[in-house]
């Protein structure tokens, strides 16, 4: 092997660390992007419940959907960051896992891909906890509207 194959290695070795790094700060861009959106409708939630819930209840429930929405996407982009960087984070126990391995190394559980469809099966996702979310008048019925 030659001086010129090695250096073409090196470069190519440099290149891909550079695009990673990029995927990285794109990826971590687009999460604090998702949080400030998210931050940004519970605040439209809180003046539609002051102007009363009656009145607003339907879109009061589309801004907790696209809130779900997000959460989810979120979810999803902090996979992939953590798979650029070469480990999942555990389920259960949020500990850093080696992305070669399916049981985590601390707790046991079962790691979880994009792929499985426990994906988006948490508390948080649950297309089932839509229907269970309590209504903002259940959670504060001494409310005067």
């Amino acid at each position: 092997m030659g001086i010129f194959d090695k250096v073409n290695d090196a470069s190519r070795g440099i290149s891909a660390k550079a695009k990673g790094i990029s995927e990285l700060g794109n990826l971590k861009r687009k999460i604090l992007y998702e949080e400030e959106r998210i931050i940004e409708i519970f605040a439209d939630i809180g003046k539609l419940y002051y102007k009363g819930v009656e009145e607003h209840l339907d879109e009061i429930k589309t801004l907790c959907e696209d809130i779900d929405t997000r959460r989810r996407r979120i979810k999803k982009l902090k996979m992939e960051f953590y798979n650029i960087k070469g480990f999942n984070i555990c389920p259960e126990c949020n500990a850093e896992v080696d992305e070669k391995f399916k049981f985590c190394n601390n707790c046991g559980a079962k790691m979880i891909t994009s792929d499985d469809e426990d994906f988006f099966c948490d508390e948080i996702d649950t297309a089932d906890n839509t229907s269970k979310r309590k209504s903002i008048l259940e959670v504060n019925p001494s409310s005067s509207i």
